[in-house]
């Protein structure tokens, strides 16, 4: 069973959160409320999440602060964020907003289509990093000399093809989808994509590495980074 991403959504207005849950709700995964930057830090202390989409405009902590915070912390800091604003002050509100870190910046009102499209990326992208930890999980489990969690035993050859085999899936798919991104020209995602295939580039050469007559650095796994 496939497990859902979690799409953070923070915005002060209950109608605002109202309305972007109606348009992602047809991506079919997980949505995470916060009315505030502070109830958005909170629910990052302790979940993991695909994307999130940050209203700039809220009162205390607003989605400039919220982003930097963000961006700080080692465990969230490399979240993609989708900016919100109801205003436009010209590219230097614009610039504000990605020198906080955001991946985009969209003034409402916006595109349903669009805006779905967006986080669709994103959400596809966080689910192929999380098939590549798997992956990569696998493999060190094995040169551990544990078994996989399955309890399925297998012998080194027969688990590095499944491997092999597991990752060319997830290679073609990325490949896919950084086809898609070149034809849309969001730079923010293609950087996204060319990172993902940097790690799975990483993988394939630690598990040729394991084949056998491959040389004496075979134990030897590259760090996911």
């Amino acid at each position: 069973m496939v497990q859902k991403a979690k799409i953070l959504l923070v915005d002060d207005r209950p109608e605002n959160l109202l309305a972007l849950e109606a348009i992602l709700s047809a991506l079919d995964q997980t949505l995470v409320r916060a009315s505030s930057g502070e109830e958005a830090l909170k629910a990052l202390l302790t979940d993991d999440f695909a994307v999130i989409l940050l209203d700039v405009q809220m009162p205390g902590m607003d989605g400039f602060e919220t982003a930097a915070h963000i961006k700080r912390r080692e465990r969230t800091r490399d979240i993609p964020i989708i900016f919100l604003t109801a205003i436009n002050h010209g590219p230097h509100h614009t610039f504000r907003g990605y020198a906080a870190g955001a991946v985009d910046y969209i003034s409402k009102p916006f595109d349903p289509w669009v805006l779905r499209a967006k986080v669709s990326v994103f959400v596809d992208l966080y689910m192929k990093n999380c098939q590549l930890r798997e992956q990569a999980s696998l493999l060190r489990l094995q040169l551990e000399g544990g078994q996989p969690a399955s309890g399925d035993a297998k012998e080194p050859a027969g688990l590095l093809a499944e491997l092999s085999a597991r990752l060319a899936a997830v290679e073609e798919q990325a490949e896919a989808l950084s086809k898609q991104l070149d034809e849309s020209a969001d730079a923010a995602a293609v950087a996204t994509a060319a990172h993902l295939e940097r790690k799975l580039t990483g993988l394939r050469r630690a598990l040729d590495a394991l084949e056998p007559g491959a040389g004496s650095g075979a134990g030897q796994v590259p760090s996911q980074n």
